[in-house]
């Protein structure tokens, strides 16, 4: 492997808040310091990356901020010259809309790309509701999966939660996925008239936030219990046979 050139900047994988909470009450003071350092971002939306960036470092110069945006409308081509700031000698930073970047995120696109082009990767301390949530949930540490967003369509929907349901069962592992906010309720519903009475599942919802709710229960006691709503709440699920 060729060794890595002195004055080739650095990619850092910046993590920021998981919700409207103040930075540094979830955020380690790296990356604080991290942001104060770095004027090349790639970002995910350039607003809310401005306004994070302004939060956590006020007196930060914005005009002299680089972001290129990366996102579900970036053409693949055009992501190695993102890149090009840290060939250039730059350091840049990977910021996620929410968490960690490339868990969950296209940022792994371009970590990807930075270990062909041989720039040093350095990944920073911070929030992942993935993870806080499988800590939070009694369930399989050791042993886990996380699949992202299930099926919409209602017949593949039911067979995907019945073949998580039967792989967590077989092998012991806990089987994490998300949903869209506003369709969360419509999920629980299904997870509970699809999965066993004794599978266990939990929601870690709001995670980090004043509001956040961590629950798990086999379902047959959810379907004694009444749920809160999960609606245009972001939330992780878990299950485990």
């Amino acid at each position: 492997m060729a060794n890595r050139i002195e004055n080739q900047g650095k990619l850092y994988l910046i993590p920021t808040t998981l919700g409207e909470n103040e930075p540094l009450e979830v955020l380690p003071i790296s990356i604080k310091q991290a942001i104060e350092q770095i004027d090349h971002y790639i970002v995910e939306n350039e607003k809310t990356a401005r306004r994070f960036i302004k939060k956590i470092s006020p007196r930060k110069s914005q005009p002299n901020l680089h972001l290129s945006v990366l996102n579900k409308y970036t053409e693949a081509a055009e992501i190695p010259t993102f890149l090009q700031s840290c060939l250039d000698g730059f350091n840049t930073g990977i910021l996620s809309e929410a968490g960690c970047p490339g868990i969950a995120d296209p940022g792994a696109d371009v970590v990807k790309i930075a270990h062909d082009k041989n720039i040093q990767v350095v990944p920073l301390v911070g929030p992942s509701s993935i993870v806080l949530a499988l800590m939070a949930s009694g369930m399989n540490g050791q042993s886990f999966a996380f699949n992202g967003y299930l099926p919409i369509d209602g017949p593949e929907r039911k067979g995907a939660i019945k073949r998580l349901e039967k792989l967590s069962k077989d092998y012991g592992q806990s089987q994490l996925f998300i949903e869209t906010p506003y369709r969360n309720d419509k999920l629980f519903a299904e997870l509970l008239k699809t999965l066993n009475p004794g599978t266990r599942v939990c929601i870690a919802c709001d995670v980090t936030l004043p509001t956040e709710y961590i629950l798990t229960k086999t379902i047959a006691d959810w379907k004694r219990t009444k749920l809160e709503s999960l609606h245009k709440r972001p939330a992780i699920f878990i299950i485990q046979g």
